[in-house]
């Protein structure tokens, strides 16, 4: 498959990858916690990859930047859910030390991505 438009960006990727993780890795959490933290967890990391494809799809740059700060948001409201996973013991080491990088690399991206088109409005 060619990758085009946002399927180019770095950031889209790693979003996506992060997405596949969190998946893989709620799937071992109790049943308990179905219609909660799994649900919460899902829909934090889904919600990064649809705002940076929605921004993208926007005609303009301040849109885009809105759509990355929502971006931003869900994947700092993802990150606590992890800790509170660790904290519970749901999230194991291993999975962890994959999570949390990955999902660090994924904002330290938005940020930089939001502060290059912020500098171009200007």
């Amino acid at each position: 498959m060619v990758q085009t438009g946002y399927h180019k960006l770095k950031v889209f990727q790693k979003a996506k990858n992060l997405v596949l993780l969190i998946y893989r890795v709620t799937k071992k959490y109790p049943r308990g916690e179905q219609f909660s933290l799994i649900s919460q967890m899902r829909r934090a990391a889904i919600s990064v990859v649809a705002n940076i494809v929605e921004g993208y799809s926007r005609g303009s740059t301040k849109e885009y930047i809105r759509f990355l700060n929502i971006a931003i948001g869900s994947a700092t409201e993802l990150k606590v859910y992890l800790e509170i996973s660790l904290d519970l013991s749901y999230l194991n080491d291993k999975n962890d030390s994959e999570a949390n990088p990955l999902l660090e690399e994924v904002l330290k991206l938005l940020y930089s991505y939001r502060g290059a088109l912020m500098l171009s409005c200007s």
